[in-house]
């Protein structure tokens, strides 16, 4: 179990901070862009502000050309050296950057804008008025209305503008939202559907379960499965050796102890019956049997 939380608390924390590591720029913004390694057809844009003197790692992304607004891929990929400019528009704001470049390779500098009507319709909805830095994370995770529309349809607590931004940078949306209310689940508060999302916990995962005989878990037991990579196959291996309907806090046990249906039939006697579940840690610790 301490795994569980410490795995899911090591995610969070990934996805949280993303809005102090998107700080916007205070004293200017450069760009660089080049070729994404492993994908020719996607351009790879890095981008650094300047802080106090000192440059801060700021945001990477990977992007198609058709999202940077303006761009002559043709000039930016030729020999030589010319001006070039490009645009990253989004509902949270935009980037507008020029610069030089060609033979692949570009740099030069952004100005961000905040888009007040989002800013506007974040305050209207009671999660607040973002700060500078806050909009410019927003827009660097792509957050959409539409997103926080299916928030308040399906009647969440108001998320916080760091759920905003967690919740959009693991790509939270309307169908994966409505997806877990008609498998029957409406995690309570905001940190929950994080925690699903971050775990990739989805309708067709849970639904896997059901089949298995283990519908209408809490939604704590299933993060505590997913987080240890419990399946129904691993369940099922247990069923076939003589354990059936085992609870989901004996499975997490298990699991955590790295105790399978292969080593519980490795400790088992030749023609004899399978040791007591209460027996089985012990067998894996110890080696032994009372």
């Amino acid at each position: 179990m301490n795994r569980s939380i410490t795995f899911i608390a090591a995610l969070l924390c990934a996805f949280v901070t993303v809005g102090s590591a998107c700080a916007a720029p205070s004293d200017g913004l450069r760009f660089i862009l080049e070729p994404q390694r492993g994908d020719g057809a996607r351009l790879h844009a890095s981008f650094r502000e300047q802080r106090d003197g000192r440059n801060d790692s700021n945001w990477s992304s990977g992007f198609t050309p058709s999202e940077l607004v303006g761009l002559e891929v043709s000039s930016f990929r030729a020999a030589g050296s010319r001006p070039l400019h490009f645009s990253v528009v989004r509902e949270a704001g935009r980037l507008d950057c020029a610069g030089s470049g060609g033979n692949s390779f570009a740099a030069g500098n952004c100005r961000f804008t905040a888009d007040a009507g989002f800013a506007q319709m974040l305050a209207s909805r009671g999660i607040g008025q973002p700060t500078r830095d806050q909009a410019f994370a927003l827009m660097a995770v792509n957050a959409h209305r539409a997103m926080l529309d299916a928030i308040a349809a399906a009647r969440y607590p108001t998320p916080r503008m760091d759920d905003v931004i967690a919740l959009s940078a693991l790509g939270v949306d309307g169908r994966y939202i409505g997806d877990l209310a008609r498998a029957g689940y409406r995690p309570q508060k905001i940190s929950s559907l994080i925690e699903f999302k971050a775990l990739n916990i989805n309708a067709q995962w849970i639904g896997s379960f059901a089949r298995a005989g283990y519908a209408n878990l809490p939604a704590d037991e299933l993060v505590q499965l997913r987080a240890l990579n419990i399946t129904p196959d691993f369940i099922a291996g247990f069923q076939r050796i003589g354990y059936g309907n085992l609870p989901v806090n004996k499975l997490v046990e298990l699991k955590a102890l790295d105790i399978t249906p292969e080593f519980v039939r490795s400790v088992t006697p030749a023609n004899g019956a399978v040791p007591p579940l209460n027996q089985l840690a012990e067998l894996k610790i110890f080696g032994r049997r009372r």
